[in-house]
C-alpha cells in the first residue's frame, strides 16, 4: 500500500507512519515543522520519503499526489498553536485541507482519512454524550472554524472517506493541551492551574491503531474516537504528579472555566465499537507515564493551546 500522510511529524501522524513502515507500506509524508519535530521519524528508511513544505503550497500538493499516487491520503496536519492566529489556521486548516481533496479527486486516490475536533459541536452541546448527528456549531475558535471547514468540504467531495473526531489524544510527542505545560510547569517548580473541566484523555497509540484500520478500508464517515468516559483535568495533573515522582504534592490553583472552555464535551462512540470492533483503551496512568518518559528524554515541545485560558499563567 502507498500512503501519503500530512503532518508526518507530529503526534498522531509519526505514529501512523510508524505503523505503515513497520508492516512495509511505502509512506510519503510532509510537515512544516509549526509543531512537528523530525526526530519523530526515521533519518533514513528504504520505505520512507519525507518532504519539508507546506500543504497550502498547492503546486507542491499537486505534484506530490500526481507523482505518488498513494492509495490512502492520511491529513494528521493542522495549526493550532495561537488561538489569534486565525490567518494561519485558516491557510493550513482550510486551504491545506481543501488542497489535499481536490488532489485526491484528481488522482483517483481511494481514500481519505481526517482528523476533526470535537470542539466541532460547540462550548455547550445540547447532549452529552455527544451523538454523531449532533448538530455542528464550530463558532467558538479559530481552529474549531477552519478545522470544520475542511470536513464539510470532504463530505462534499464524493471521496471514500473516514473522519475521526476526537477525544483529547495524549502521549509521547504530545505538544498541545494541559499534558505538556504541566510537566513543563512542574520540572521548573512553578505552580499550576487546573479548571473544573472534564475531558476523554484517549492514548495517541490506540489512535493510530484504528487509523491503520480505516486506511485497509474499514467504516466510512464520521465516527467519534473516544472512550465515552471523561475524568477531571485535576485527575489527569494528579496522575502527571506521581508520573514525576514529585514528594510533595505541589497544590495546584482551582480555577473557574473560562468563557472558551467547555465543562465537558464528551463524545459517544457507539458507532465507531460498532464499526470498529471493541476497543481496549490504555489506562490513564500508562499513557502519562509513557508522555513523561518521552518528555524526559525529548524535552518538551510546544505546549501549544486554541483556548486562551492559558494566558494569564506566569
Amino acid at each position: 500500500m502507498k500512503v501519503f500522510i500530512t503532518g508526518g511529524c507530529g503526534q498522531v501522524g509519526s505514529h501512523v507512519a510508524e505503523l505503515h513502515l513497520q508492516r512495509g507500506d511505502d509512506v510519503l509524508t510532509i510537515d512544516n515543522f509549526e509543531t512537528g519535530r523530525r526526530i519523530h521519524l526515521p533519518e533514513s528508511h528504504d520505505r520512507l520519503t519525507f518532504v519539508e513544505g507546506s500543504i497550502a503550497d498547492r503546486a507542491l500538493i499537486d505534484r506530490l499526489v500526481g507523482d505518488f499516487k498513494p492509495d490512502v491520503l492520511i491529513h494528521t496536519a493542522a495549526s493550532y498553536k495561537d488561538p489569534n492566529h486565525w490567518y494561519s489556521d485558516m491557510l493550513t486548516n482550510g486551504v491545506g485541507g481543501v488542497n489535499l481533496i481536490q488532489a485526491a479527486m484528481n488522482n483517483s486516490v481511494s481514500r481519505f482519512i481526517y482528523f476533526q475536533t470535537a470542539l466541532t459541536y460547540g462550548l455547550h452541546p445540547e447532549q452529552n454524550p455527544i451523538p454523531l448527528d449532533h448538530p455542528k456549531n464550530p463558532g467558538n475558535s479559530s481552529y474549531s472554524i477552519s478545522k470544520t471547514t475542511t470536513e464539510d468540504y470532504l463530505e462534499l467531495s464524493g471521496l471514500d472517506y473516514v473522519t475521526f473526531r476526537l477525544a483529547n489524544v495524549v502521549g509521547p510527542r504530545n505538544v498541545s493541551g494541559p499534558l505538556p505545560i504541566f510537566y513543563q510547569r512542574l520540572s521548573e517548580q512553578k505552580r499550576c492551574f487546573v479548571t473544573k473541566a472534564r475531558r476523554d484523555f484517549v492514548f495517541v497509540k490506540d489512535l493510530a491503531s484504528n487509523v491503520v484500520k480505516a486506511a485497509d478500508g474499514v467504516g466510512h464517515g464520521a465516527y467519534h474516537f473516544s472512550s465515552g468516559k471523561d475524568v477531571a483535568i485535576k485527575e489527569l495533573y494528579d496522575t502527571v504528579v506521581e508520573a514525576m515522582a514529585i514528594n510533595d504534592y505541589p497544590e495546584p490553583e482551582i480555577r473557574e472555566l473560562s468563557p472558551d472552555d467547555a465543562p465537558s464535551i464528551l463524545l459517544d462512540p457507539s458507532r465507531t465499537f460498532a464499526d470498529f470492533g471493541e476497543i481496549e483503551f490504555t489506562p490513564l496512568k500508562e499513557i502519562v507515564s509513557a508522555a513523561v518518559a518521552y518528555y524526559r528524554e525529548y524535552g518538551v515541545h510546544g505546549g501549544y493551546t486554541h483556548l486562551k485560558i492559558e494566558e494569564n499563567q506566569a
